[in-house]
């Protein structure tokens, strides 16, 4: 059985679980500055991730910068992120949480690429400090943080990849942006950080059978 096949099964088994419960596609994504690439891109790829696990800082060092450069800025490949901090509390719900306030003034994503620059060495301490660096308002950021904002959609995230059939990170969707999953092809479904060359396998696959504009 090939890595390809297993992907496809794992999707296929939650799919009509999620569909009855959940949205993922290009109609139902929050746009809440969480989003890389471009909107009309054919396909998505989501991820759920931690900030503090060591395999989701290895995606983001080694992986991410080819997905990025060969799919997402060409406008191939939509990415979504999503949270799944692994504990219910400490500092892995508080750094999705600094990075959500981020996303309230407009910079999620700097914040996101800061927190998973520090390799997993997170100290809840130094947030604020972050947000001075990338230019937030600390008024604003302060308070968004302190009252821990944004919680319950953090978890809802991690309901959500539950639902997908992953029970730690990082976890990966593939699905067309337009359609999303349907029974003739479910999502794409990518437990942990695999290589650079298993995305691209299956991106390609999804992209050879794209329906022309």
């Amino acid at each position: 059985m090939t890595k390809a096949y297993f992907f496809r099964t794992v999707a296929a088994l939650s799919l009509l679980v999620l569909l009855s419960s959940t949205q993922v596609g290009a109609g139902s994504a929050t746009e809440d500055g969480r989003t890389r690439g471009r909107a009309d891109a054919p396909i998505t790829l989501i991820e759920y991730s931690d900030f503090t696990c060591g395999w989701c800082v290895k995606f983001f060092q080694t992986t991410w910068p080819r997905l990025q450069s060969k799919y997402i800025d060409t406008g191939k490949v939509r990415f979504l992120y999503r949270d799944y901090p692994r504990a219910d509390q400490g500092v892995g719900v508080e750094a999705a949480v600094a990075s959500r306030c981020a996303g309230a003034q407009g910079k999620y994503w700097p914040m996101h690429d800061r927190l998973f620059s520090q390799g997993g060495r997170l100290d809840s301490g130094l947030f604020k400090g972050y947000a001075k660096t990338i230019g937030l308002e600390q008024v604003a950021f302060a308070k968004c943080f302190d009252e821990r904002q944004y919680l319950e959609s953090i978890f809802q995230d991690r309901q959500e990849a539950n639902r997908w059939g992953f029970h730690g990170t990082p976890g990966f969707i593939l699905i067309r942006t337009v359609s999303g999953p349907t029974e003739k092809e479910p999502a794409i479904a990518i437990p942990g950080a695999v290589p650079f060359e298993d995305f691209a396998e299956e991106i390609e696959r999804m992209l050879a059978t794209a329906p022309r504009s």
